[in-house]
C-alpha cells in the first residue's frame, strides 16, 4: 500500500477476528518500533509483546476489558523507564561508539549535554519525557501496521497499576504507558469498519507560514 492510501485505510479497531499476524508483519512493525525516532536516540522504554492467550485474558479481566486485548493478535505494551539515569546513558554511549567504530571518549560532548538536559531534571519529569519517546515508538507501530494491513488499535485506558503488577514491569524498572493491539478488524461487528474517516481539513489543521 502506499502510504496515504494506507493511512486512509486504518483507524483503530473496535472490534478483531481472532486472525493471527503472519510473523514476517509482525516483524516489520516491530522493527519500524525499534527503528523510531526518540530524543538522542535514546529510547527510554521497552516494548513487551505478548501472544499469549491466557496473558492476555489476565490483562483484560484486571486491567484493560477492550475486546481488542483478546480478540486481537498479538498486544505491544509500551513501558517507559521509570526513572532515566546516568548508567543507561553511559551504556548508549558505549552502543554508539561500538556500532560505530569510534571511541566512547570521543563521545563525552554529546554524553554530558544529555545528562546535563534529562539528568537536570526531575524523576517525575524524566519519566514524563520518556513516556514522550514511547508515544513516538506507538506511532511508527501505527504507521507501520497500516502499510502491512495490519490493523492497530492504541489503548490509554487501562489500569496501568494492574497492567504493571501482572507483567512485573516495576522490577524492571518500567511502567506501561500505552498499548497497541495488532490483528484483523471484523468488518461485520465492528460499527466504524466502513464509516468514512474523519479529520479536520487542512486549512483548519495547519497554520502555514511563507
Amino acid at each position: 500500500m502506499e502510504l496515504l492510501e494506507a493511512m486512509n485505510w486504518r483507524y483503530a479497531a473496535k472490534k478483531m477476528n481472532g486472525q493471527k499476524v503472519p510473523a514476517e508483519k509482525l516483524n516489520t512493525i516491530l522493527e519500524a518500533i525499534r527503528l523510531s525516532a526518540s530524543s538522542a536516540g535514546l529510547q527510554p522504554y521497552t516494548v513487551v509483546v505478548i501472544d499469549n492467550h491466557e496473558l492476555k485474558g489476565k490483562i483484560h479481566e484486571l486491567a484493560c476489558p477492550q475486546p481488542q486485548v483478546v480478540e486481537g493478535s498479538h498486544l505491544l505494551v509500551f513501558a517507559s523507564w521509570t526513572n532515566v539515569e546516568a548508567a543507561q546513558i553511559d551504556a548508549y554511549m558505549q552502543l554508539i561508539a561500538d556500532t560505530r567504530g569510534v571511541s566512547a571518549e570521543s563521545l563525552t560532548p554529546f554524553s554530558d549535554s544529555i545528562k546535563g538536559g534529562i539528568l537536570s531534571k526531575t524523576p517525575e519529569d524524566r519519566f514524563i519525557w520518556a513516556a514522550r519517546q514511547a508515544y513516538i515508538a506507538l506511532g511508527s507501530g501505527l504507521i507501520a501496521a497500516a502499510l502491512e494491513h495490519v490493523d492497530a488499535t492504541p489503548m490509554e485506558g487501562f489500569n496501568a497499576a494492574a497492567l504493571d503488577e501482572i507483567l512485573d514491569l516495576p522490577a524492571k524498572g518500567l511502567k506501561s504507558v500505552a498499548l497497541l493491539a495488532l490483528g484483523y478488524r471484523d468488518e461485520e461487528k465492528d460499527f466504524l469498519s466502513k464509516a468514512p474517516k474523519v479529520r479536520r481539513a487542512r486549512k483548519d489543521l495547519f497554520i502555514e507560514l511563507t
